[in-house]
């Protein structure tokens, strides 16, 4: 992707500029959360916490992210900024992420999520709104929902807190649902899980004791020693440098050219560390923020960290359906779309499989039992052969490693 940067006054330099500017003109960053006093979305020194409040501070921006063959491609992604003072967000440069922040939730939290749009860098000319949809949610009010023809869209240089009542575990995804397909495509989606009441309780199920479960099972058998989350995703080059080019988004020619796993393709997906910075975004360049920090590589030490392994698994790719497998290991399903795959009288409808499909915005929940498998590597990856690949570089795409060492406990 050969990129030119045209400098311009945008971005944070804008939005300061806006700041500065008298009366119904200012424009700024405002935090909503229960008990927080200084902005920051935490709550320290006299700062008290209400029960069961949980508050995030996310920014919607861009930036640019690296393939697996080392294309630099022009993204929009969200940041976290939790902890930082709503008067430092804008200056202190929040960049875009790829995939986004995962967010960790309980079953009976109260969700405060403040979603501060900070503009475009590297297209200042951009005025796009932003969202989040909690997708997923059950029974969501329109206002909180992120959909524009129902809701509040973020406009740039301000903030929107969206507040959901937590009431039902699982996987789910959020996304940003401004020209959803677009701003989807481009980056702006992450997982998000919640855990349910039952956690912290000990059930024995086949003759193993858990105390972290994926559903209130009341019997054990949604218990786990350890949780991965991944998510299935793509990029298409025509897409992105459209949007960086300000060309028309050909949206009904989207194809997947980069297939990923949590934002990176293989072999960079079983690197443990965040990718090095861009370095053709002259606002990372030289700096140490790296917009890529979510590693896909799997490992579980059976000795210290049990013998069963819950795979988190989503799909917000937008162009196609992808079917997964873990390679040599046993795989169930528990659960999908959020809701534990039990009937109506009870019984349970898991089932064991080799491999599982999932279109956009589809969660399922799949249990590996390692406790009867060699220690070795495994290959997580999809079957569907042309997305092994980095666009024309082979041996790539939507694959990863589940390593497993140590004795089965």
């Amino acid at each position: 992707m050969n990129v030119k940067i045209i400098s311009k006054l945008g971005g944070p330099a804008l939005l300061a500029a806006l700041a500065a500017l008298p009366g119904a003109a200012r424009a700024g960053v405002f935090v909503q959360c229960p008990g927080d006093t200084n902005g920051d979305a935490r709550w320290t020194g006299s700062e008290v916490r209400p029960p069961n409040t949980v508050c995030k501070h996310l920014t919607g921006g861009d930036g640019f992210v690296t393939m697996a063959d080392g294309r630099q491609m022009y993204t929009f992604g969200f940041d976290e900024v939790t902890g930082t003072l709503a008067k430092d967000v804008v200056l202190n440069l929040a960049r875009a992420n790829f995939v986004a922040p995962l967010i960790e939730l309980n079953e009976g939290d109260k969700f405060y999520l403040t979603l501060s749009n900070v503009g475009m860098v590297a297209r200042p000319d951009l005025f796009d709104t932003h969202s989040v949809h909690f997708h997923g949610f059950a029974n969501q009010a329109p206002i909180f929902d992120g959909v524009p023809e129902g809701a509040l869209t973020v406009n740039m240089g301000a903030s929107v807190t969206y507040f959901y009542n937590l009431n039902e575990p699982g996987t789910y995804m959020y996304h940003c649902h401004v020209e959803a397909t677009e701003h989807i495509e481009m980056g702006m989606q992450g997982q998000l899980f919640v855990k349910p009441k039952q956690d912290g309780t000990s059930k024995t199920y086949k003759g193993k004791t858990y105390n972290k479960f994926v559903y209130n099972d009341g019997d054990g058998s949604t218990g786990y020693t350890k949780a991965v989350a991944l998510q299935l995703t793509a990029f298409d080059t025509a897409t992105h440098e459209a949007d960086f080019g300000i060309q028309p988004i050909p949206f009904n020619q989207i194809k997947t050219i980069y297939p990923m796993i949590n934002g990176r393709g293989y072999p960079d997906t079983v690197n443990p560390n965040p990718l090095p910075p861009t370095q053709v975004d002259p606002y990372t360049a030289g700096t140490t923020f790296q917009s890529q920090k979510t590693t896909a590589l799997v490992t579980l030490n059976r000795s210290t960290e049990g013998s069963r392994l819950l795979l988190r698994l989503s799909n917000l790719g937008v162009a196609d359906y992808y079917t997964v497998t873990a390679h040599g290991l046993p795989m169930t399903v528990v659960g999908a779309g959020a809701r534990q795959l039990r009937g109506p009288t009870g019984k349970d409808l898991y089932y064991d499989t080799a491999s599982v499909t999932l279109g956009g915005g589809e969660s399922v929940e799949v249990m590996i039992d390692a406790s009867s498998v060699p220690a070795g590597t495994y290959f997580f990856y999809t079957t569907n052969l042309n997305f092994l690949s980095n666009n024309e570089q082979d041996y790539g795409g939507m694959m990863t490693e589940i390593v497993i060492t140590g004795d089965a406990t």
